[in-house]
């Protein structure tokens, strides 16, 4: 399983436990996720990747974006809370 296929199981759990702000605010993708990013972008640096692969690092960069939205909308809403 690819970086973004386990990033989307994992964001697929988060959501489906629930939580609340807190745990949206907490979530950080798996060592395995993060490793596998790593080596693609260090790999991206050297030359070109394999079109699989490319696509895999173009979905997690979609995905991470996806987090950093809803990261913002949890800590609005939970300042909100607060007031």
């Amino acid at each position: 399983m690819g970086a973004a296929e386990k990033s989307y199981d994992e964001i697929v759990d988060l959501f489906a436990r629930g939580g609340g702000s807190g745990a949206v605010l907490a979530f950080r993708p798996s060592d395995e996720a993060s490793a596998r990013v790593r080596d693609l972008l260090t790999r991206a640096k050297d030359g070109p990747l394999p079109d699989d692969e490319q696509a895999e690092l173009e979905r997690y960069s979609e995905l991470e974006r996806l987090m950093q939205l809803v990261k913002a909308r949890a800590r609005r809403i939970s300042g909100a809370a607060e007031r």
